[in-house]
C-alpha cells in the first residue's frame, strides 16, 4: 500500500496496512534561503520515510515583504523572534496592499516547493505547504497584545487589513496550483479560548479562514487544519473543508476520541512532542503510540505531535515514531 492509498484509505475510515505516521519541525537558518530549507526537508524525509511532508518554512514568509524582521535566538521549537513589526497604530492596518507571490520571500518558498517536489517526485510521497491565517499574520505584523487591543478598539481597520491578507493568501494558493503537492497545512493561533471569545472568533477568523479553505482546488485531496495553543475552539472549526485536524491533544482539551467525535476527517496527534518525543525514551514512546492506537482503533488517525518537534530531539526517539507503527513495532 503505498501512502496515498494509505491516507486516503485512513480518512475513509477504512482498514490499512498500518497508521499513517509523520512528523515535521523547524530549520532555522536553512529557513532563510529556499534550496537550504529544500535540502533540509527532502533529508527529512528521506531519513525517516514518513506518510507525508509538511514544509515548514519561518512563520514570517508570509509577510516579510510588508517589512517585518525576525531572527532565530535558540528557541528549541526553531522559531523565529520578531525584532522588527510594521504595524504601531491602528491605521497602520490600512496601508498594507496584497504582495505578488512571485516575487520576495513568498517567491522563495514556492522556489522551496518546487525543489522539493522535484526531488521527491518518485517517492510517492504527499507534500503539503503550511500557510498561515489571515489572523496569524497580523498578529505577526503587531504582536500578540497589539492586534486584540486594535481587534476590540478599531475593527473596521483590522477587517481591512484580515482582507488584504486574505487576498494575498489566495493570490499564493493561486501560484501554487501549478506545483504537484496534496494540499496545505492550514495553521490557526487564534481560535482559542484563552484568546478570543467564540463570537470574536466567528467575526474575524472563521469567514477569512473560510474563504481561503473554500477556494482551494479540488485536486488537492490532503488540506490539514492546525489548531495552535491551549482551549482550542476545536467543534467550531470542525465545520470547515479539511480532511485533517492537528492539535495539541496531549495537552488540552479535547482527546482524540472526543475529537473524532466532533470531525469526520482524520484526526492527527496521539504523541506530546515534549513528554514522548522530547522527553521520553523509545520504549515509552512504543507504549504511548501503543494507547492512541487503541484510543482510535487505528481509523481516521494519523500519528504525530500536537505541533512542530523539536530541533534538538533524540534521534533515537524520532526513529521510535517511525518503528511504532510497524507491524513488528
Amino acid at each position: 500500500m503505498n501512502k496515498r492509498e494509505r491516507l486516503t484509505k485512513t480518512l475513509a475510515g477504512e482498514v490499512t496496512d498500518r497508521v499513517p505516521v509523520a512528523l515535521w519541525r523547524h530549520w532555522p537558518g536553512d529557513d532563510q534561503r529556499a534550496a537550504d530549507l529544500a535540502r533540509s526537508t527532502v533529508d527529512f524525509q528521506r531519513a525517516y520515510d514518513w506518510d507525508l511532508v509538511k514544509v515548514t518554512p519561518a512563520s514570517s514568509y508570509c509577510v516579510a515583504d510588508y517589512g517585518v524582521q525576525d531572527q532565530w535566538e535558540g528557541n528549541l521549537e526553531g522559531t523565529r523572534t520578531y525584532i522588527k513589526r510594521v504595524v504601531y497604530r491602528s491605521l497602520d492596518w490600512t496601508e498594507l496592499r496584497p504582495l505578488d507571490p512571485l516575487r520576495g520571500s513568498l517567491g522563495r518558498q514556492i522556489e522551496c516547493l518546487n525543489l522539493v517536489c522535484a526531488a521527491l517526485k518518485d517517492d510517492d510521497v504527499p507534500i503539503i505547504q503550511t500557510i498561515f491565517s489571515p489572523l496569524a499574520q497580523a498578529k505577526n505584523l503587531s504582536g500578540k497584545e497589539l492586534l486584540i487591543r486594535h481587534l476590540r478598539t478599531t475593527p473596521d481597520r483590522v477587517h481591512t487589513a484580515l482582507n488584504t491578507l486574505t487576498e494575498s493568501t489566495l493570490r499564493f494558493i493561486d501560484a501554487l496550483k501549478r506545483l504537484p503537492i496534496a494540499g496545505i497545512f492550514y495553521a490557526i493561533q487564534h481560535a482559542s479560548y484563552d484568546i478570543l471569545s467564540e463570537e470574536e472568533y466567528k467575526v474575524f477568523g472563521l469567514p477569512y479562514d473560510r474563504k481561503i479553505l473554500e477556494a482551494l482546488p479540488e485536486k488537492w485531496w490532503l488540506n490539514m487544519l492546525h489548531l495552535h495553543g491551549d482551549s482550542p475552539m476545536f467543534k467550531l472549526c470542525s465545520s470547515l473543508p479539511i480532511q485533517a485536524i492537528n492539535w495539541h491533544d496531549q495537552e488540552t482539551e479535547p482527546d482524540l476520541v472526543q475529537g473524532k467525535t466532533w470531525f469526520d476527517g482524520m484526526v492527527c496527534g496521539g504523541l506530546s512532542r515534549w513528554q514522548h518525543v522530547h522527553h521520553g525514551t523509545p520504549a515509552s514512546i512504543r507504549e504511548q503510540v501503543r494507547t492512541a492506537i487503541q484510543q482510535t482503533n487505528g481509523r481516521r488517525f494519523i500519528l504525530s505531535t500536537g505541533c512542530v518537534t523539536m530541533i534538538t530531539s533524540p534521534l533515537s526517539n524520532i526513529r521510535a515514531v517511525r518503528e511504532a507503527v510497524e507491524p513488528s513495532g
